[in-house]
């Protein structure tokens, strides 16, 4: 399912408009996407109880190969992003 396509879902669902439900959409995951990105940014973590759970965890700076020449190289040290589901989104995706 793509963006589109979860808007004409939930316009019908709430038997609205297209126009009205993209705004709706565009609404919430704009502010969702600035409010969960400051928290981690600051060092947060954000918990969506029965959805998941978006931290940011540090990756030691470590030796890796180039998989196309073997060569060892040096990897920086970063922070990335991640997302743990939690367990009502796990039973729904296991079915």
């Amino acid at each position: 399912m793509n963006k589109s396509e979860l808007i004409d879902a939930i316009a019908a669902k709430h038997g609205t408009f297209t126009p009205n439900a993209r705004a709706y959409i565009d609404s919430v995951i704009s502010d969702a996407l600035k409010f969960i990105g400051g928290e981690l940014v600051n060092g947060g973590k954000v918990t969506l109880i029965g959805f998941g759970t978006f931290e940011v965890k540090e990756r030691a700076a470590r030796e890796g190969r180039n998989p196309r020449t073997g060569e060892v190289i040096q990897l920086e040290a970063h922070k990335r992003v991640l997302f743990r589901p939690g367990k009502t989104l796990k039973n729904k995706v296991k079915g």
